[in-house]
């Protein structure tokens, strides 16, 4: 371990760090929860983990609801298959603390401590891991050296690494290979990410490609959610839909000008807005801009219905499910910073857009280069792409089916997952030669 990047990161980054997210919790209400959630965290997990039943414990951490997901077909897995594991979840965020409370599989759920060498070796002496699964990238490093000091296996999950990352860059690449080569396995989700890992040149770490779990959950999600129904036959009926999903204001500026215009030549069309963050003036925001415009109606009204062309969406946690109702989506986040998850709209078999901002997701990279999704620049774009899909049924059917292909064909990565935590976790026991009495090994 090397001991000046230990040293800057113990006596310099963490204490700046400690200072920053106090100040910023003054001015954001997200950050507040999580320092909030924080308070007495070792009083309540001491509680938990002696309340837990005896069995392999395997530590999940993510750092928020998204990455959760990805880890989710992993942990099923391994409760369909090992009656002894015992799953301890970790979060960074509140959204991915809050979303994991309620789920079946984990036993414990909990927030990671601020990554001190002290709060690490706390956290890890009550968890006591048979092994340690990080999800893509929310790597925090006191947590995994103290891992690596105990002999305890550690597995990066969906791992990524683009060629123009800035962990690949000086001086953070030295301090990344401090860091990553302390890890068992990087399992990645292609052959590229691979490459990019090599350059760390890291020693005794197995660095393969093994997929993208997010393939495998999808698929399962699409399952439970069409036995959801949401959305009255009578809303929709005669309708083409469009689905718009996790969507901000950059997005909606961009959305409900083509959408109004696609009206004036089809007024049967439906369009369902679900903004990514549906806060009371958020929501009345939206209403404002549509105000003696378009006629619309929330979700939570919907019993209530009159034809009006959208319905606003003010709940949380339907979004995949409101997927099976499109003919056409749109994923948001691709007109602010980084668009958001287009498996979900793909794997229902229709034909996805988003805008330019898109290069952070390899799977919306991968969709438009197959032509299941389609990127629109600005309003005429998006006029333009509605309209096409809306009228030219072979058009909508071929991106479709493109869609639902890149979806069945990366499905599988959670079985190659498992390939190289099992073993770690239930090692295999050697084989025994039975022999006859004469000593001789006997024949089979």
């Amino acid at each position: 371990m090397n001991a000046f990047w230990v040293t800057v990161y113990n006596w310099f980054v963490i204490p700046v760090f400690a200072v920053g997210i106090r100040i910023g919790g003054l001015v954001n209400g997200k950050i507040r929860r999580g320092l909030a959630g924080r308070r007495d965290l070792f009083v309540r997990l001491r509680r938990d983990m002696h309340a837990l039943e005896q069995g392999r414990r395997i530590w999940f951490h993510s750092s928020s609801m998204g990455e959760f997901e990805q880890a989710k077909p992993i942990i099923a897995a391994l409760k369909q298959r090992h009656s002894n594991v015992r799953i301890i979840a970790s979060f960074f965020s509140p959204s991915g603390f809050d979303h994991a409370r309620n789920y079946r599989f984990a036993d414990v759920t909990t927030y990671i401590p601020l990554d001190s060498a002290a709060n690490a070796r706390k956290f890890i002496d009550l968890v006591k891991p048979d092994a340690a699964v990080i999800v893509r990238y929310d790597v925090w490093p006191n947590h995994i050296w103290e891992l690596a000091r105990r002999g305890i296996p550690t597995f990066l999950a969906n791992a990524t690494m683009r060629a123009d990352s800035s962990r690949l860059s000086f001086p953070l690449r030295s301090f990344h290979k401090v860091l990553y080569e302390r890890l068992t396995s990087i399992l990645t989700v292609s052959r590229d990410d691979v490459e990019n890992f090599r350059q760390f040149n890291l020693n005794g770490v197995t660095i393969l490609p093994v997929g993208e779990t997010r393939y495998d959950q999808v698929l399962q999600r699409s399952v439970d959610a069409r036995a959801k129904h949401l959305i009255p036959d009578s809303v929709t009926r005669r309708k083409k839909v469009i689905v718009a999903g996790s969507t901000w204001p950059e997005d909606e500026d961009v959305l409900l000008p083509a959408f109004k215009k696609i009206l004036q030549y089809d007024p049967n069309v439906l369009l369902v807005l679900v903004p990514h963050e549906p806060t009371e003036n958020a929501l009345e925001g939206i209403e404002r801009r549509l105000a003696f415009r378009t006629s619309s109606i929330r979700f939570s009204d919907l019993i209530d219905y009159d034809g009006e062309q959208i319905i606003i969406v003010d709940s949380i946690g339907i979004l995949m499910a409101l997927y099976q109702y499109a003919d056409v989506a749109f994923v948001g986040g691709s007109f602010r910073q980084n668009v958001h998850n287009v498996l979900e709209p793909a794997v229902y078999g229709i034909p996805v857009m988003y805008g330019p901002r898109h290069t952070n997701s390899q799977e919306a990279v991968e969709l438009a280069r197959r032509e299941g999704a389609s990127i629109v620049h600005d309003q005429q774009d998006m006029y333009r792409m509605m309209r096409s899909f809306l009228r030219e049924p072979k058009l909508c059917e071929a991106a479709g089916k493109a869609s639902l292909e890149l979806v069945r064909e990366h499905a599988g990565a959670t079985e190659r997952f498992l390939k190289h935590l099992e073993p770690a976790v239930w090692p295999p026991e050697p084989a025994t030669h039975q022999r006859g009495k004469s000593g001789a090994r006997k024949s089979s």
